[in-house]
Parts: structure tokens; C-alpha cells; sequence
């Protein structure tokens, strides 16, 4: 994070006056809204893959001399870890659709207008940003070939298939991936393929034009993925025939910049990589939700599977063993229904158990949305005051372990720097001491969230407020936030800096 903020101080030429994280999305890449003292914003980027990075930085500047809608890459540490990026905003085109897709999927004229276009605007990214690019500077690979494929549908083989227990013949599915991969390959082009072109890599200006962000994985491939991606976007929920005219946009405003095949071949085309592309997001919503026990992956399967079911209906593949498969797939109870369960978040109090008793009921209940706020802090200087009236909340003494600022190299530093991290870290106790955090503040959170209690306050001290208590509050931040993706708020007081991570939507 201090390499962030001096990057910043040397493009500005003086501190950043706030820091805010946004809300975190699949990558391991971080993202700070940060603003000087006359409010204009830049959004700095951690990530920690330098190759990633520097895709994208090479493909910004890129797309920026074709002049495409991008943002512009306005300064980057040496080894391009760390980058600041213009500011495009805080409305994508996801949130745009929102009323839409809590309507069913019935959207309204102004929303179609939308998606009408991103969608044409999409071949000029694909073709004329494809022109003249370099291609060895795309990540983790210049192009869409075989091996590429197979590696994503053993993703969803192992990642997907294995979790939901199915039974399957090892030998006949590896048949059809190589056929399917064989088929996806077949035909080759000059264009850029976005790969996660999706309704939250897009950004919308005040005009409604979309602006696009997030293609760093992007390569040389088929534009047809990038249609699948886009129109069969799982949470998406767009009804059969708006797909089908937006499908027709796509295909009317390709012709403007490369000769065409006929409707009936790319429409058969498509139906491949729809196909390939549903495989895809299922792999990667098993890994983040079976394994990585992520709730709004959890939650976007059974979404997947509609589409899978939907495709399976309307298709005619060649690839008889893993059409069999699939379609067991799309029977399985767990996803016979994609509707709102009780208790996600979106206003449906959850089922009381007969074994819990009766519940304590107060006048504070169903208030709102929790926010959770978290101190570090120096002893010496007194515990946190609670404005919200509250009483204070939870305050853990940080001092039972191992002190880093007993050591020189350290005595400057405070726990957001990575040296810190790492002596922390490699040292267990401040590990340790954080799962019996993790543990009461989970159960706490889950409470107050189901009651619609709306603030709760955490506080961390330490001898000094710089290393330990600073390191605590704010991985209880991020941990609390990955989990619930509630609104967090963390004040390091003796350090003066403070982070907001933005409720998820």
C-alpha cells in the first residue's frame, strides 16, 4: 500500500487526501478510489501477477492510440506492481441493468438502449484494437488455441463436475473435450478476443457510451467468445429474445469492419462457444464457491445451470457422452430452482429453528444494512471513542504478541507495509490470535445482519498503534468484507489513515 500512495505523491506532485477500496471482485488484484485535496480521483491498482499487469498496461496504451473507450494508464511502479489508471466512474453497466434483472429479466426500453450499444461497440474493440497489436504482450497467452481449451474444461471437470459428486466415464469425456476443442479452434482471425467482456467490465459516462476495463486477459482468438460471453452472462438473466436482437446487433454492426460469415454459420458458431463458454464459468464458480466458499459464486450456479439447460433445449451438438452428462447435470435437485433463497441479504428475514428458542427482539431490529467499523490504536492514547452511541464493541489487546517494532528494519514501517506483513506472518502469533478474532466476529456479523442491526465496532491496540493493532484491523477488514461483502470501515488512528471497503452489490 505505501508503494501505492507514493506513487500516487510522484504523479501528483502531493498526498493522496483519501483512499477509498473498492469492492473486491474474483482477482487478486486491489483496487483504491484515491483522491487529492481538490477531489479529483485516479483508481490505483496492487496486483500482485507483474505479468497480468503489464498486459494491461501494454494494451491500454494500445487501445488508447486506436482511441478506443479505455482508461489511460497515467503512471506505474518500475516493476509494475502497482499502477494508477483514470477514473471512469462508479456506474457499470451491471448496476445500470440492476432494476432489470430484479424484474425477471424484463428490461425496459432505456436499459435494451444499453446493451444495444456495448454490443455494437464491441468489433471495434475486436477488430481495429487488434490491429497493429503485439501479441506476445497478452497474458498468460498470446492466443486461443487446444491447449487453452482443454485447460478450462478440465477446470470445469474437476473444479465443477467432481464437486456436485456426478459420476462420469473418464475416458469417453476426454474424447469430447478434444473434440470440442478441435471445433473451437477450427477457424482462425486477426481479433482481439476480451474474454471476461461481461455487463461489470463496463462502465458507463454520463451520455450512457460504455467504457471498458478489466481486459488483461484478453489475446488473439474468435470473436464469438466474447458474444457468449457477454449474452449468456449467468446472474445476466436476459430473456431469449432480447439475446436473440442484441445477437442480430452484434452481427450487423461486425460487418462494418470485417467480411462476415453467412447468419445460419455464425449462428451455429456461436452456439459452440456459448456451449464452451457456460463449461467455463461453471469451473470457475466451483473453484471460487465449493472450494473458496464464496457465497455469491455459490449463488450464481444454479443460474449456470439454467443456462446449460436452456442451451442443451435449443442445441444440436456432435458430442453425444457430454450432452448426456450435461443434461444429468441440469436434473440434480440442487439445481431445479435459481430463485432468491431466505436469508441472502435482500430483505427476507431468515427461517427461525425450533431448537433455537425464542428470539430477543428490540426496538433496533431491521434498521438497515450493517456497517462494521474497526480502530487501531496505542494504548497510551486511550480506546476509540463509539460515536454511533453504541458503547465501543469488541477491543482486542494486540500486546501478547511477537512486536516487530523491537527491531530496527521495522521501526518506521506500520502493518500495512509488506515487510511488516511477512514478519507478522512468518512469525504465527498475530495468525493465530486473528482465527479467535475471526471466529467471535463472524458470529457477531451473521447476527447483526440477520436482525438489520446497522453498526458494530471492532478495535485493536497495541503498545504503539503502528504494527500489530494496524495489521489486525485491517485484515479483519478484509476478511469480513470478502465474507459478507458488507459496507467496513477502518480507521488506523495513530497513523492518521483510514479505508473504506464499499458494501458489494
Amino acid at each position: 500500500m505505501e508503494e501505492l500512495l507514493h506513487l500516487f505523491e510522484q504523479w501528483r506532485g502531493r498526498p493522496a487526501a483519501n483512499v477509498t477500496q473498492l469492492p473486491l471482485q474474483g482477482s487478486n488484484r486491489r483496487y483504491y478510489r484515491m483522491t487529492d485535496e481538490d477531489g479529483k480521483s485516479v483508481i490505483g491498482v496492487i496486483g500482485t501477477a507483474i505479468e497480468e499487469n503489464h498486459a494491461f498496461i501494454y494494451l491500454s496504451s494500445h487501445f488508447r492510440m486506436r482511441q478506443l473507450p479505455v482508461p489511460e494508464v497515467l503512471a506505474a511502479t518500475g516493476d509494475e506492481r502497482c499502477y494508477l489508471q483514470t477514473d471512469l466512474g462508479s456506474l457499470s453497466l451491471f448496476d445500470a441493468l440492476k432494476s432489470g434483472r430484479d424484474a425477471g429479466g424484463r428490461y425496459t426500453d432505456s436499459e435494451k438502449e444499453l446493451l444495444v450499444k456495448t454490443i455494437r461497440a464491441l468489433p471495434d474493440m475486436q477488430i481495429r484494437g487488434a490491429r497493429g497489436l503485439q501479441w506476445e504482450n497478452c497474458y498468460p497467452q498470446p492466443g486461443f488455441d487446444i491447449d487453452g481449451v482443454l485447460f478450462d474444461l478440465n477446470y470445469f471437470k474437476y473444479c465443477f463436475l467432481k464437486a456436485t459428486g456426478t459420476d462420469f466415464h473418464e475416458l469417453k469425456l476426454e474424447a469430447d473435450f478434444r473434440l470440442l476443442a478441435k471445433d473451437l479452434t477450427a477457424e482462425t482471425g486477426e481479433s482481439f478476443l476480451y474474454r471476461d467482456f461481461q455487463a461489470r467490465n463496463v462502465m458507463l459516462d454520463a451520455e450512457g457510451n460504455p467504457h471498458f476495463i478489466d481486459y488483461q486477459g484478453g489475446r488473439k482468438g474468435p470473436y464469438y467468445y466474447d458474444v457468449a460471453s457477454f449474452l449468456w452472462q449467468a446472474s445476466a438473466n436476459y430473456p431469449h429474445k432480447l439475446r436473440r436482437e442484441l445477437v442480430y446487433e452484434y452481427y450487423h454492426a461486425l460487418k462494418h469492419y470485417t467480411e462476415v460469415p453467412s447468419k445460419r454459420h455464425f449462428v451455429d458458431r456461436l452456439a459452440l462457444f456459448v456451449l464452451f463458454r457456460t463449461l467455463q464459468v461453471l469451473g470457475a464458480y466451483g473453484f471460487r464457491g465449493y472450494f473458496e466458499r464464496k457465497k455469491h459464486f455459490l449463488d450464481s450456479i444454479p443460474f449456470a445451470v439454467r443456462n446449460l439447460r436452456e442451451l442443451l433445449d435449443e442445441g444440436n451438438f456432435s458430442y453425444p457422452y457430454l450432452e448426456v452428462l450435461l443434461r444429468q447435470i441440469t436434473e440434480l435437485p440442487q439445481f431445479q430452482s435459481a430463485t432468491t433463497s431466505p436469508g441472502d441479504g435482500k430483505g427476507t428475514l431468515p427461517v427461525a429453528h425450533p431448537m433455537d428458542g425464542s428470539a430477543t427482539v428490540s426496538k433496533y431490529d431491521n434498521r438497515g444494512n450493517l456497517v462494521v467499523r474497526i480502530f487501531s490504536f496505542s494504548f497510551h492514547r486511550g480506546i476509540p471513542e463509539d460515536e454511533s452511541g453504541n458503547g465501543g464493541g469488541y477491543v482486542f489487546d494486540c500486546r501478547s504478541t511477537h512486536n516487530p517494532g523491537r527491531y530496527k528494519p521495522y521501526q518506521k514501517l506500520t502493518g500495512l507495509d509488506e515487510p511488516v506483513i511477512r514478519f507478522l506472518e512468518d512469525d504465527g502469533e498475530i495468525t493465530a490470535f486473528l482465527r479467535h478474532v475471526y471466529a467471535i466476529a463472524d458470529t457477531h456479523v451473521e447476527r447483526y445482519m440477520e436482525r438489520g442491526f446497522t453498526d458494530l465496532m471492532f478495535s485493536f491496540g497495541c503498545t504503539g498503534g503502528q504494527h500489530r493493532s494496524v495489521y489486525s484491523a485491517q485484515h479483519l477488514a478484509l476478511h469480513l468484507h470478502e465474507r459478507y461483502g458488507i459496507e467496513v470501515r477502518v480507521v488506523h488512528r495513530e497513523q492518521g489513515k483510514s479505508f473504506t471497503f464499499a458494501a458489494k452489490p
